[in-house]
């Protein structure tokens, strides 16, 4: 008696309508690492840099022109959380490591962004 309705139970739930599932854009992973990349420059530049960019802004802006849908929104602010509590752990003032890690992310995020222009702007 229990396996006939675990089938009928298993072929109702496979029957039903499920809300369409949203599909990312193609540049979405590198719009992920780009955020997270902003988190940690976020984290970085008031140590090495006082009065510089406001990363949190720049991320803000981006989301905004990209429209995403809350998921994508979601992801995108929780790799920029996640690039800020990774550099947070590792650092409490500017050394020269910091510096080299504030530059080298600078132009991954600089490389980064024109790629997803390049590639992906109408």
């Amino acid at each position: 008696m229990r396996a006939p309705l675990t089938a009928l139970l298993l072929l109702a739930t496979t029957l039903l309508p499920r809300p369409a599932l949203a599909i990312d854009p193609p540049y979405e992973p590198q719009m992920e690492r780009l955020a997270e990349i902003l988190g940690s420059l976020y984290f970085l530049n008031p140590l090495c840099k006082p009065g510089g960019t406001d990363w949190r802004q720049q991320l803000a802006d981006l989301v905004k022109l990209d429209q995403p849908d809350e998921d994508r929104q979601q992801r995108l602010y929780g790799a920029f959380n996640a690039g800020f509590a990774s550099y947070s752990r590792l650092y409490r003032s500017c050394t020269p490591s910091a510096s080299e890690a504030l530059a080298r992310l600078l132009i991954e995020a600089e490389a980064t962004a024109r790629d997803i222009h390049t590639r992906y702007a109408e």
